[in-house]
């Protein structure tokens, strides 16, 4: 199983961005895909995650700017960030808690990170 992470980028502040994460290999269900966020010297955090329902749950920092989605047809998250902060500079990375068989346990993927930047 593979987690491949697309679009990040430099941005101005006030500015938008779109990531994007495909899990690909063998998979039989994911039931929740999220995105996480490391900036320089700091710990790991959760940005928002989503369940294959529909379900999802945000930091407080990103609420109201961002919103993540999923489509399950293409095992694919995308996180929306608008009204881009300084402060949301760090280097983002997908996560999904997935089932290769439906015998098997659960277990969590990560995607390889893709660095945002806001600054002017």
């Amino acid at each position: 199983v593979q987690l491949q992470a697309s679009g990040g980028g430099l941005v101005q502040p006030g500015g938008s961005l779109r990531l994007s994460c495909a899990a690909s290999g063998s998979i039989f269900s994911i039931p929740v895909m999220g995105w996480y966020r490391q900036a320089p010297g700091k710990q790991r955090e959760l940005v928002a995650t989503i369940t294959s329902g529909g379900n999802a749950n945000y930091a407080d920092s990103v609420k109201g700017r961002f919103t993540i989605s999923r489509d399950n047809a293409k095992n694919t998250v995308y996180l929306q960030m608008n009204s881009l902060k300084a402060e949301d500079t760090a280097v983002y990375y997908c996560n999904a808690e997935l089932r290769e068989r439906r015998s098997f346990p659960i277990r969590t993927y990560w995607g390889q990170g893709t660095q945002v930047t806001v600054s002017s």
